[in-house]
Formats: C-alpha cells, structure tokens, sequence
C-alpha cells in the first residue's frame, strides 16, 4: 500500500503534532493536514507527555466536554465497495447533543467521525477521515445534524487485509484559545469528548462479472456454451484478478419475460473464470450472478441475449 500524503494511519483520527497543526479545525472547514491531535490528546489524558508520550505530563488533563453523538449512519447502512481506483466518497451521518457552553462553530473547535479498525479509537491499525470536516447545522440550542464524507484512496490506502468491519468513532475539541502549536500545552483548558464503536460498517473489494453465450445465433436443440469470469479489485497490486473457487448461478430469462430463472450453479477456476453449456432452446438472456461473501459484494452479470432459429 502506498501512504497518501495528506493523510496519516494515526492512533485516532484528526491529530495534532508539534510540528503539523492546523491553525483551526472547525466543523465545516478546510482541507485536511498530516496532523496528530487525537494521538496528542490521547497520551495527554494517559498522563503521557502529549508529543513523545514517555514522561508523565506536567500539564493536566483535558477535561470533559458535555457531548454526545448519535444516529450514526455511516454509507446509508450498506457496505462500502472499493476499487481499485480513484476516489471513494463514502457519506456519512450523525447527530451531536451538547451543553449550552459548548459552540460547535466556533474557531477553536475541531469535530470529526472517523472510520477504524482495530481494537480500540484509541490503537488503530488503520484509520479513514474525510477530506474535509463535517458540516453541522443547529437544530436545536443543544443538538447538531451533521454530515460529511469519509474520502478513500484506494491504490493509496488499503491493503486486501482492511476488507472486513470497521468502526465508527467520534470526537470534538474545544481548544479554548489554547495554542496547540506550543512546546508545553496547557491541557486541563482543553476541552475533549470521544465516543467510540457508534457503528460498524464492512469495506469490502469491488466485484466484476461477465458473460458470454456462444454461438449466436444458434438452433434450437444445439449445444450453448456460456463462458465469464468473476474478479475483484486487489488492494496489493491495484489490479483486478479472478476469484476463485466461488458459486456462481447461470440464470436465464424468456425474451418478453422480466423474470430470471436459475439454471444451475457453476464454480469458479482456480483463475475466476467460468464456462458451462446448456442446450438451447428458446430467444432469451443469460447471465451470471453472484451471491457476494463479507470481503466481496453480490454482483450480476448484464443478459447476453441468445437468438435461437
């Protein structure tokens, strides 16, 4: 996997270090940086020192920002399918309750939901952000819907290993005119709240499927032999390469039908390819479907119209 610039696999999400920081984070602001707040706060409120994390810190703790998240909807519910190539906008959905002293616009304040998987927001082993920081409107003096994307590179950023569950986390900073750029942040004037496991949402690898019935046209009675092949994006070559060994069902539908029926079952070469025969009957369409595993999404072949004399 090659690391994109902009982002980094940090313990958390959007972070801060001493040497790349946002001068202001709000919900709704700029473009992304290579930051390491999260993994600051996290070893602040472990009474680590916030940049190396090995001497206890002489600067407090953050204290408890009154915040909650809810109604967390991460890609309307569905699994994430990924190819190999440009550029994944996954949307995503969620709710924020909070005190009266708490001002999600302003300045200072920083706010995200981020996707993990590992054991914990807290170690990672991988972590996806948006672009962009959410966007939040007022519904109330005390709630926020908010929504935003989580934008992913896959040629940059995943590997066939992340093809399973992943986390959703949440967390907003109220900096209080803290300098976070400085050599020794005063922490108990910084305000934090994380929720953590608010959903979970599978990524999974792009599935393709073709078909091919042959000779076209044919005589009725004759021999069909339908071919395809099942492939799905590989995250360590960013390429496309053959599934192997799967189930895959030959459906045909009736010209003037709109109903498919299934055939029979054929599985996959060691290449993901397939070929079968069936005798040939009447005008009509066939295709290939697969019923898709957890890495990989269900996918139907386009009908490949047969004319039979």
């Amino acid at each position: 996997m090659r690391t994109r610039a902009t982002v980094v696999a940090v313990v958390g999400a959007m972070a801060l270090s001493a040497v790349a920081v946002p001068a202001a984070q709000a919900a709704g602001g700029g473009p992304r940086h290579a930051v390491d707040t999260s993994k600051a706060l996290h070893a602040a409120l472990a009474g680590k020192t916030a940049f190396t994390g090995a001497s206890p810190a002489r600067s407090g703790v953050p204290y408890p920002l009154g915040v909650t998240f809810g109604s967390v909807k991460v890609n309307k519910g569905l699994p994430i399918a990924a190819g190999t190539g440009g550029r994944v906008s996954v949307p995503v959905t969620f709710k924020i309750t909070h005190g009266a002293g708490v001002d999600l616009s302003a300045e200072d304040v920083q706010l995200d939901l981020v996707l993990y998987r590992g054991a914990s927001f807290a170690h990672p082993v991988r972590t996806l952000i948006g672009d962009y920081a959410p966007s939040c409107t007022d519904t109330t003096a005390t709630v926020a819907s908010c929504k935003g994307t989580i934008d992913i590179l896959p040629s940059e950023m995943l590997d066939n290993v992340d093809a399973t569950a992943w986390k959703a986390a949440g967390y907003v900073i109220d900096w209080n005119d803290v300098d976070p750029r400085s050599d020794d942040v005063d922490w108990t004037k910084v305000g934090y709240t994380e929720s953590d496991a608010l959903a979970t949402v599978r990524l999974q690898r792009l599935s393709r499927l073709t078909v091919d019935a042959a000779p076209e046209p044919v005589k009725k009675g004759r021999t069909l032999t339908v071919t395809g092949k099942l492939s799905r994006a590989n995250w360590d070559t960013d390429k496309h390469a053959g599934y192997a060994g799967r189930p895959v069902k030959l459906q045909f539908r009736k010209k003037g039908s709109s109903t498919y029926s299934t055939v029979k079952s054929v599985k996959t070469s060691g290449t993901g390819t397939l070929r079968t025969t069936v005798t040939a009957s009447v005008d009509g369409y066939y295709r290939f479907v697969f019923a898709g595993t957890p890495t990989t999404p269900a996918v139907s072949a386009a009908g490949d119209f047969v004319d039979v004399k």
